[in-house]
């Protein structure tokens, strides 16, 4: 190991001034080697270096947000203006590019030693433009009255904190349920990008953060992520656990929606059980390309990564290491692999929160309704950021708990720390 545990993590190089200090006030961050990194030497880097590119060429166009680490945000351009010059790197050179970069973190929430990982995929359904007898599930897009107080929404909507409804008189109150949503609280607004004909496939893409709608026209209409109503996320995945309807080690987000299919009346209830709801915007028409992301990329199946923004800052490199059912519902197939942020939602909370993209229809929803594990997460921070000089400032942590062997590894995750999956 380079250094000892960093705790509630503040880097930054001997010499820079306050404002250039990286801060994760309940992390620990870790610096490590990249020989410490499970088969660093076999990652496909080329691929990364492809979907870093595509994060590059936004981030050195548009401007920083007021929300996002400022010294991250710099340092994040300057690799970007670096990499713009060298595009086409193939493996070993994207590597050494990398490692020339960026020094390896280590980061997990204070306290724990892994992070969480979950999946997300794009859904293609059918729908309509127009409310017919057979489409009469509205998607919306974000109210105009929808606003988060004392933050900028000019690079996307907050993924995480206050979320208010404006009234005419100028008055802030709490947005509107689900429930209250699908009873009609914003019926005559026009705000209905389209209809579907399930709500369970509505609630599906809610989950999700987008979809590829097939409209009667012929035309594929794209939506995705613009929004939340501030309320908590509720997974039902949980709650049918509780319940005892079905057993943890079933769960999966096909079987849940199997369930609802089965047991329509108790659906809508369950539904409501998860106050938060998610607004979107058209990202496109046409079947080509993947899913755009936050980020407003097209996102790499396998590479791209939805973390919690603004903690993260997009474009930022993630090296994953976990054992994740691909192949089945039982397999532990190895997932080593470097990973871009270039997506978020709300319910991505967290230092150490990866939804990993798997693409678009239904085989990648199957892997992506699998996933709900946890991992080790390395985050690559620009070397201008130097983590060991401002690691040898800070006070030495608490002393941790002891940690039991076997928890140190990649796995599923826990009893006690499980979390149902949700990219929003």
């Amino acid at each position: 190991m380079l250094a000892s545990v960093i705790v509630s993590g503040s880097v930054g190089s001997a010499c820079a001034a306050p404002a250039d200090v990286l801060r994760f006030p309940d992390a620990e961050l870790e610096p490590v080697g990249w020989n410490d990194l499970d088969a660093w030497l076999s990652d496909d880097q080329a691929t990364a270096f492809t979907t870093f590119l595509s994060s590059c060429r936004v981030m050195v166009r548009r401007a920083p947000s007021a929300h996002e680490p400022p010294s991250m945000r710099l340092a994040l351009e300057r690799v970007c203006r670096r990499a713009l010059r060298e595009p086409g790197l193939d493996g070993n050179k994207a590597r050494a590019f990398f490692e020339d970069s960026f020094r390896p973190l280590r980061i997990s929430r204070l306290g724990e030693t892994q992070g969480l990982l979950t999946g997300y995929f794009e859904p293609i359904v059918d729908g309509s433009r127009f409310p017919t007898r057979e489409f009469t599930v509205p998607l919306y897009r974000r109210p105009d009255d929808l606003v988060a107080p004392g933050r900028s929404i000019e690079n996307g909507f907050p993924n995480r904190g206050e979320v208010r409804r404006r009234l005419p008189d100028g008055r802030l109150v709490p947005y509107f349920d689900r429930g209250e949503i699908e009873d009609g609280a914003l019926d005559g607004r026009h705000l209905e990008i389209c209809w579907l004909r399930d709500p369970i496939v509505a609630f599906s893409i809610q989950i999700q953060g987008s979809a590829r709608v097939r409209l009667e026209d012929g035309l594929t209409l794209r939506i995705g992520y613009d929004g939340w109503n501030g309320h908590t996320y509720v997974p039902v995945g949980r709650i049918l656990i509780e319940r005892n309807i079905i057993p943890r080690d079933e769960m999966s987000l096909e079987r849940i929606r199997q369930w609802m299919s089965e047991h329509p009346d108790e659906a809508r209830e369950l539904r409501r059980k998860n106050q938060s709801y998610v607004f979107f915007r058209t990202t496109g028409l046409g079947d080509e390309g993947e899913t755009i992301g936050g980020e407003s990329v097209r996102l790499t199946p396998g590479r791209s990564i939805a973390v919690d923004v603004p903690r993260h800052t997009y474009g930022t490199p993630f090296y994953i290491e976990a054992d994740l059912p691909l192949d089945s519902a039982t397999a532990k197939n190895p997932f080593r692999r470097l990973m871009i942020a270039q997506d978020t939602g709300s319910a991505i909370t967290g230092p150490a929160r990866a939804d990993i993209f798997f693409g678009a229809g239904d085989e990648a929803g199957r892997v992506a309704g699998r996933v709900r594990h946890l991992g080790r997460c390395v985050m690559l921070v620009p070397r201008e950021i130097d983590p060991v000089q401002a690691g040898l400032k800070m006070p030495l942590p608490r002393p941790r708990p002891t940690v039991v062997a076997s928890a140190a590894r990649p796995g599923h995750v826990s009893r006690q720390r499980a979390r149902h999956r949700s990219h929003r």
